[in-house]
């Protein structure tokens, strides 16, 4: 009997938990529907950005007078890793996806005799960095209490890192997010935002084969330009891990309640069993003392 009082409360321990993920679940489907129309909407804005920079910055690059945010320092010493992760857990390889990418490129360029620095933004990234990287970890962004990515968040962000820059912190600045594809696809991504990578071929032309005249002057719109685009791609990047995170946690709550499901059954076999066996026990006891009388 005790083994069945066991069986029991296993039984019913994990239909609360099944009960508990299935309403992760529900909520996470919930979210995911928002994010992915925010990611999706900010992407044609991003693009359209990244072009003009493009075109801007193939005019002036290698020119004397390129902003230093194009032009870089001279040097790539100092690495600077902006890692984007979640603040909650419970979403699958979500977080550690996009560790084991930072953490591999930071081992690279150690390797190479470089200087990494890290800034987290999200906790969990900082919890597994600072296992083997505590010590390259300069920083690190709370937004726990924020519902909402917005761009105040991404602006807040990419001041902090143009502010190390002209400090003379770092020569590169790389983010590592994932990129949403669908539920069940998010890829792990790095970016380089500083400096500001052109494009091969990039503004030679316009789509309609025109050239672009520019009043005034590359140089001066790129210098106020370029900290905007960085902003744009930081929450960009910001609004792409939302979406990627409710869907890895929407995909492993999913399967948790499965397996759960799967669980149930299994126990509930083995709890049949186990009392079909101590009732035949029983009765074959009554018998054998009935026969004995």
């Amino acid at each position: 009997m005790a083994n069945l009082k066991v069986l029991k409360n296993r039984i019913a321990s994990v239909k609360s938990t099944r009960k508990i993920t299935k309403a992760m679940q529900m909520v996470a489907a919930a979210k995911l529907r928002r994010a992915q129309e925010a990611a999706e909407a900010a992407r044609p804005y991003a693009a359209r950005m990244e072009s003009v920079v493009n075109g801007l910055a193939a005019s002036v690059a290698g020119s004397g007078s390129a902003p230093r945010l194009l032009a870089g320092t001279g040097s790539d010493t100092v690495h600077l890793l902006v890692v984007m992760t979640a603040e909650r857990g419970l979403c699958g390889g979500f977080n550690s996806s996009i560790v084991k990418l930072a953490r591999a490129h930071a081992q690279k360029l150690l390797a190479a005799g470089k200087t990494v620095k890290i800034l987290t933004v999200g906790k969990k990234g900082r919890e597994q960095l600072r296992r083997d990287l505590g010590a390259h970890m300069i920083g690190h962004v709370d937004l726990s209490d924020v519902k909402r990515i917005g761009y105040e968040n991404a602006r807040a962000i990419a001041q902090d890192v143009l502010a190390r820059f002209d400090a003379g912190e770092f020569d590169v600045a790389t983010l590592f997010f994932n990129r949403f594809e669908s539920v069940i696809s998010q890829i792990p991504t790095p970016l380089q935002v500083i400096p500001a990578p052109v494009a091969e071929g990039a503004g030679e032309v316009t789509q309609s084969g025109a050239a672009y005249d520019y009043e005034p002057s590359e140089e001066l719109i790129l210098a106020d330009l370029l900290p905007r685009s960085i902003a744009t791609q930081i929450f960009t990047a910001l609004l792409e891990n939302s979406a990627s995170e409710q869907g890895a946690r929407m995909s492993a709550m999913d399967n948790a309640t499965r397996n759960a499901g799967d669980m149930i059954d299994r126990l509930s076999i083995e709890y049949n069993r186990s009392r079909q066996a101590a009732i035949t026990t029983e009765l074959i006891e009554i018998i054998s003392g009935a026969e004995a009388l």
